[in-house]
């Protein structure tokens, strides 16, 4: 789901200057210290052609992840009728090249044992190959390949056209991803979050015929300058360095990308009532404007402390409506970091139609408790100590640390930005979760969306 997910993270970046080939070890003093929030030794190089790779030790022998991050997403999709892009080239890059065709690409893949997949989210797509170290020459060079020399005609274009179309239509079929889709296109009026990573379904619709244009973005966000390349695991960086100074060395920059429109401040409530077609559960989905990602605005921190607060299983909210009061079947709550300003949105599956306006009275107030009396400092140290321990368990193998860096490459272009962010915890006090909850949580910043089976 759009709101549950670590992600959005990408920068409509301009095209850098050709720089001298940089290759410095950036694992600052504060990495190395017992409790860092990213530890590995980290290492980076810099392309004369913009393109950044990072080489993460990780206690992975013989083991290696191989992430190629686009920093560019659904928020880059700045053109009208031109939404789904980002999403389409996540299909489209499996189509293969001269050089390595679709058959030969997958059966290099199938060759090394690897596991290979994509993503796409509001700010990044990434292409992710988990494999032995002994193929790591050999992913280089086809993901190279690919990135460089990528081949489609219009019988293929048009195939995958028609095949996002399908996999819309299935999205749509679930009630949280409609009224997801309802919710960012009412809470937006200006910025592309309006639209979700998928893209408005008549853009989608029309998008077999738009293959010049699919060039076009191809031709502008994939570029060197554009993305950046992650090897966690078992890899020698200066071994990994020369092979990827080898293969993408060649690789051109690109020109300058448009901007992404700013959103003006919300200055009023906003409510869409949606009717479902089949029997469903009715449910809440409210979202309220917050920052975007920064490692200095400890707001987006405090936001994260007044989730736990809210929405976790020990809140005395979620006991109470699930628990005890058995009104709720699943309540949760997060503020996902973004390249822009973006949502806290709150979603709740509801029982029965009748206590619908409850349990919204029920966290309104619940929300209106903490803004008025904030939190005490032991349970704000034992959140903090909870929501910590929680990002630690994301580092657990070198595949999903992997995963968890490319957020944050995505959103900054730079790995420091992970202990960067979270040094701003332990500067949350009681009284900025007493801000926030006021600052944020107003009816006039707020877009709510709720959802009934029709009669």
């Amino acid at each position: 789901m759009r709101f549950l997910l670590w992600s959005a993270i990408s920068a409509a970046t301009l095209s850098l200057p050709l720089l001298a080939v940089l290759s410095r070890p950036v694992t600052a003093k504060s990495d190395e210290k017992a409790g860092a929030a990213f530890p590995f030794p980290v290492h980076e190089k810099t392309l004369a052609n913009g393109l950044r790779v990072f080489v993460v030790g990780y206690d992975s022998p013989g083991l290696v992840a191989y992430y190629s991050i686009v920093r560019t997403g659904s928020r880059n999709e700045v053109e009208p009728g031109k939404s789904g892009f980002a999403h389409f080239f996540e299909h489209m890059m499996f189509h293969g090249t001269e050089t390595y065709p679709q058959d030969k690409y997958n059966a290099e893949i199938k060759t090394m044992g690897a596991d290979s997949n994509a993503f796409t989210s509001d700010d990044l797509t990434v292409y992710h190959i988990l494999a032995g170290k002994a193929a790591l020459p050999k992913i280089v060079e086809i993901e190279a390949d690919r990135f460089q020399h990528l081949t489609y005609k219009e019988p293929e274009f048009q195939k995958e056209a028609r095949a996002v179309l399908g996999e819309y239509n299935k999205n749509a079929s679930n009630p949280v991803e409609k009224m997801t889709e309802v919710l960012y296109d009412n809470a937006y009026t200006t910025h592309t979050y309006k639209h979700t990573t998928m893209g408005f379904v008549k853009d989608i619709e029309n998008m077999p015929s738009e293959m010049a244009y699919s060039r076009t973005f191809f031709d502008r966000y994939y570029r060197p300058e554009n993305v950046v390349l992650l090897v966690v695991g078992d890899a020698d960086a200066e071994a990994t360095f020369a092979l990827v100074e080898k293969a993408y060395g060649a690789w051109k920059p690109g020109a300058a990308r448009p901007a992404v429109p700013a959103e003006p401040p919300q200055t009023k409530e906003k409510r869409v009532e949606l009717k479902w077609p089949g029997p469903t559960l009715p449910m809440l989905l409210a979202g309220y404007h917050v920052p975007a990602f920064s490692t200095t605005n400890v707001d987006l921190p405090a936001l994260d402390v007044l989730a736990e607060l809210l929405f976790a299983e020990r809140a005395p909210l979620y006991k109470r409506l699930v628990i005890k009061e058995q009104k709720v079947e699943t309540m949760s709550g997060s503020a996902d970091p973004h390249v822009d300003p973006n949502l806290f949105a709150v979603l709740a599956r509801i029982k029965k139609p009748q206590d619908l306006g409850a349990v919204e009275k029920a966290i309104d107030d619940e929300i209106a408790r903490l803004a008025k009396e904030g939190v005490d400092g032991k349970t704000l140290a034992e959140v903090l100590s909870h929501v910590k321990y929680g990002f630690a368990a994301q580092l657990s193998t070198a595949d999903k640390a992997a995963t968890t860096a490319a957020m944050f490459v995505a959103l900054t272009g730079d790995l420091a930005s992970i202990n960067a962010y979270f040094a701003l915890y332990d500067k949350v006090t009681p009284a900025d979760v007493k801000r926030v909850a006021q600052k944020y949580f107003t009816a006039a910043n707020r877009t709510t969306v709720t959802l009934k089976a029709a009669k």
